[in-house]
């Protein structure tokens, strides 16, 4: 049996992969370097990322798929924990006090959830079970999980029973998630239904803070897309490159980078 350790290092070592071969690197022995491992580990890496179906191999190398991949929340939970927890943090002191706050789905919401669980007295409106039963927990927090359809993978809730819960509800700071973030196309998702709860949650929402770590920035083609206005700003990690900072900036988004 793998142990959990030994896991997320696996995880982590092939998010490393991919994106250096999106920047370029595709040579075996190159790779190894740079992930600090043997030559034939990574190609038993490759192997594994090609039989996913996030890259191709090459002679000598590899290049990457430019498809798709939605994660499993328990997927996800085991990928960049620190640089979620890091982000959370700071999230968490945009709160207010005694404030009505929106929580999203997914891990690194859950993490934000987390820091809350002793802050209260406060509203916590959420689509994500596993903050729901989380802070269901927690003194002085009174939680509302909106109704609807639970996404298998994110385990979001969606769909027109969230969407008559939203129409009624306001929140002082709205904290969003992402399965990929582009400076122009915007908030990218699965499915059309999550895109369009987050657009509710905006509209009702005094401040948006779009949360995504920096694995969420590389090049991906999920199916639907929802425009980042000038007014939500962008909290993620120190990974995020300045270019990609320099472009939401000409957009007039403000991204700020924690750790």
């Amino acid at each position: 049996m793998v142990e959990p350790r030994t896991r997320r290092a696996t995880d982590q070592r092939h998010e490393a992969l991919v994106t250096l071969i999106r920047a370029g690197v595709d040579e075996v022995e190159t790779l190894a370097e740079r992930v600090g491992v043997s030559a034939s580990t990574v190609r038993r890496d490759l192997t594994r990322l090609q039989r996913e179906g996030r890259i191709a191999r090459t002679y000598g190398g590899a290049l990457v798929r430019e498809v798709f991949h939605e994660r499993s929340f328990s997927e996800s939970s085991r990928l960049a924990a620190g640089q979620k927890a890091s982000i959370a943090v700071a999230a968490a002191r945009l709160v207010p006090d005694e404030g009505s706050v929106f929580i999203d789905a997914g891990t690194t919401c859950l993490a934000l959830a987390r820091t809350l669980v002793d802050r209260g007295p406060m509203t916590v409106v959420t689509r994500g079970l596993e903050a729901a039963l989380l802070l269901a927990r927690a003194p002085d927090i009174r939680v509302i999980i909106v109704g609807g359809q639970v996404q298998p993978l994110s385990h979001g809730v969606t769909g027109a029973l969230a969407a008559v819960a939203l129409q009624r509800l306001a929140f002082d700071v709205a904290f969003l998630g992402a399965d990929t973030v582009d400076p122009d196309k915007g908030l990218g998702e699965p499915t059309v239904e999550e895109t369009h709860v987050k657009e509710l949650v905006a509209a009702r929402s005094a401040e948006v803070v779009l949360l995504a770590d920096a694995s969420k920035f590389l090049p991906s083609s999920p199916p639907a897309w929802t425009r980042i206005e000038p007014s939500w700003s962008v909290l993620t990690d120190r990974a995020v490159p300045d270019d990609v900072v320099a472009a939401f900036a000409r957009s007039g988004i403000r991204v700020t980078r924690a750790g």
